[in-house]
């Protein structure tokens, strides 16, 4: 998998531009195969699903995020042509973010983007603001299209949030319906409703709280992959470390591996029929950096939101000490929208390794 700083990907490639705060953001789909059946309507439900101001526990943006296809499709099909998607931002408000113009706010970007550059957007982050994952939500619905082109409804893809703070789900309650019945994403009802509570008082507090998410791929099918330096697994958590805010990921059980004994955790085999079948999934379907035909699970970690009312010490750009209260709108915990975000990345990633494993080994 290549990155190329603002490109994604290798033979299905996703390049986005803009800013939170810019006129608009867009991407760039190359790489798609043509002929298939593609619309702003594939698109938008993705979007919707990552929408701010959907609930109290999200940022309260008034985005509509319409996105716009400019090339790359005629008579409603792709026609292998790059595809340009726009999506206008609509509801900025730059003046919230005046007083921080000169000051650092710790534990975002700013510092680094000043050290590394010279200058830096501070209306809300500028290039460096989740706003832009908006685009590759948008190439994930396109991902998912050539997905299903080549494999059918035997594959589902879908998310969840699993940890919220310090508060996990229970794995005993978890009913994938459940998730599109709250505005966690999670699978366990009960979660839910503790969390809520949980970040109204972080809410209260002016602070944030973290995440941990949960994306399975079922029905992908094995010899995804390729070794060494091309594996699904280090593709796949170099993908999710590109989300904002994203500080560790897991593949399987992740790093719960350290802790069991080989042989338990070595997924053991059976026959069924003709066809090998396992037994345990310790590994997250992937074996050696190439998939095993059973379902592909990704975790990964968000940090608590950087932007904060609660007074923090840092310094500005003439070095002086300060203190930094980050007024605005900002979600209490990030990680709830990072949901169909991962979901987005895991399916980009995919629909490359399907198209590069047709290429070498024409299937």
């Amino acid at each position: 998998m290549l990155f190329r700083s603002n490109t994604f990907g290798e033979l299905f490639r996703l390049t986005t531009f803009g800013e939170s705060h810019g006129p608009a953001i867009g991407g760039v789909v190359d790489g798609c195969p043509p002929g298939i059946k593609l619309s702003e309507a594939d698109i938008q439900p993705y979007l919707d699903k990552r929408r701010p101001g959907q609930s109290k526990f999200t940022t309260q943006r008034a985005e509509p995020d319409q996105v716009k296809i400019l090339s790359g499709v005629f008579d409603g099909k792709t026609t292998g042509t790059p595809i340009g998607l726009l999506i206008e931002n609509t509801d900025q408000r730059s003046k919230d973010y005046s007083e921080i113009a000169e000051k650092f706010r710790p534990g975002h970007a700013d510092i680094a983007y000043w050290q590394k550059y010279g200058i830096r957007d501070y209306r809300g982050g500028g290039r460096s603001s989740a706003r832009e994952t908006a685009m590759r939500v948008a190439a994930g619905a396109i991902a998912r299209k050539i997905i299903s082109a080549r494999l059918g409804n035997a594959f589902h893809l879908r998310g969840a949030l699993v940890q919220v703070g310090p508060h996990k789900v229970n794995r005993d309650n978890w009913d994938w319906e459940e998730v599109e019945r709250n505005p966690f994403w999670s699978p366990d009802a009960q979660a839910a409703e503790l969390w809520a509570d949980y970040l109204d008082g972080v809410r209260k507090a002016g602070s944030s709280a973290g995440a941990v998410i949960e994306i399975v791929a079922e029905g992908v099918p094995a010899g995804l992959g390729e070794p060494v330096y091309g594996k699904l697994d280090s593709d796949l958590a170099a993908a999710m470390m590109t989300i904002n805010a994203v500080k560790g990921v897991e593949i399987g059980d992740g790093f719960a591996a350290a802790e069991i004994p080989g042989h338990e955790a070595a997924d053991e085999m059976r026959m069924d029929g003709d066809n090998p079948v396992f037994l345990s999934n310790h590994a997250g379907g992937v074996l050696g950096g190439v998939s095993s035909g059973q379902p592909v699970v990704v975790r990964f970690a968000v940090k608590p939101t950087s932007s904060i009312l609660t007074p923090r010490q840092s310094v500005d750009k003439d070095g002086n000490e300060v203190d930094v209260v980050t007024k605005g709108r900002h979600d209490p915990c990030v990680g709830i929208r990072a949901v169909p975000v991962g979901e987005a990345m895991m399916a980009c990633v995919l629909a490359d390794h399907l198209m590069r494993h047709a290429a070498q080994c024409g299937s």
